[in-house]
């Protein structure tokens, strides 16, 4: 089956991407290199630098003829939405209604969309499952819940088939040590320059982090499976940020104090993932241990190759 995976330069898109390929899909990458790199997609697979707001773009998905669309790219960052919402809203909902909108026009038979559990905003009540109440706190909270909208109407109006996968904290090999989740990264990274992590805050605060190769198998899962789902994507544990900075610690054979600074403004204390319908109708369950996603990580970075 021939897959077109935009922003499949990136962290999660470069995953998934060798996921189809070696699972024996054909697959054409889009992405406009801003973070992505060229180096993360294979020789077997097609890259065209072309950014999803490309006038285009269209012409492109009408010529590539993909059965699926897999939709990663995005300014995947909250501080950079909200210190310039504009390209966030361009990107995220601009560029994915442009995307949508030639995939409807090309007969694409089905979009993948890699949501957030960031459209929910500070949780009401945990574990958060798929009916929690959607207030995002941030522009790219909001532009992922925008095109979420866009997706479920064009479904309705044209007959495309989807699956919005909204994904919690994702980590390892290939991260850069920004956003929520940057800072599995940003231990790493410190640890092997013989530096404690530093935590911020009280290191209390909760998050369910999810490895990234299991996400690219939901992704892959999601080809043929849960049609006009939303759905959330974590491991369905709770795992505190001060756990995190030990275990690595722990694994990198640190023995120093852990360091702490002052906590991240307007930063949720607690997510975790209802993950119980995803295993209803996706047959997904975060499989990677932690600690073993962890291990995997640091030894990444200890290799020296880029990120």
């Amino acid at each position: 089956m021939k897959i077109l995976v935009t922003g499949g330069a990136g962290f999660i898109g470069s995953h998934l991407v060798d996921l189809l390929l070696a699972t024996g899909h054909q697959v054409v990458v889009v992405d406009n290199l801003s973070t992505g790199k060229r180096a993360q997609v294979p020789a077997t697979a097609s890259l065209v630098v072309m950014d999803i707001r490309d006038a285009g773009l269209a012409a492109l998905v009408k010529s590539e003829a993909p059965a699926v669309i897999c939709h990663l790219a995005a300014i995947a960052s909250v501080p950079t939405s909200v210190k310039d919402p504009v390209t966030d809203a361009g990107v995220g909902v601009s560029g994915s209604v442009n995307l949508f909108h030639a995939a409807i026009q090309s007969g694409v038979r089905k979009v993948v969309y890699a949501s957030s559990m960031a459209i929910f905003g500070a949780p009401q009540y945990l574990p958060i499952d798929e009916g929690h109440p959607t207030h995002p706190d941030s522009p790219y909270g909001l532009s992922k819940l925008t095109a979420e909208g866009y997706l479920s109407l064009f479904a309705h109006l044209s007959g495309i088939r989807y699956t919005i996968l909204r994904f919690a904290n994702v980590y390892g090999p290939r991260q850069e040590s920004f956003g929520e989740a940057g800072v599995v990264t940003t231990f790493c990274e410190r640890l092997l320059r013989g530096l404690p992590p530093i935590v911020n805050g009280d290191g209390e605060q909760t998050r369910d982090f999810v490895y990234v190769q299991d996400i690219a198998r939901a992704n892959l899962l999601a080809l043929d499976r849960a049609d006009n789902q939303v759905l959330n994507l974590g491991s369905g544990t709770s795992t505190s940020i001060n756990q995190l900075a030990r275990l690595s610690c722990q694994i990198a054979g640190f023995s120093g104090a852990l360091e702490y600074g002052p906590p991240r403004p307007a930063e949720i204390r607690d997510s975790v993932v209802d993950p119980r319908r995803t295993l209803e109708h996706l047959g997904w369950q975060a499989e990677v241990p932690f600690t073993t996603g962890l291990a995997e990580t640091l030894a990444f970075f200890r290799s020296g190759v880029a990120p």
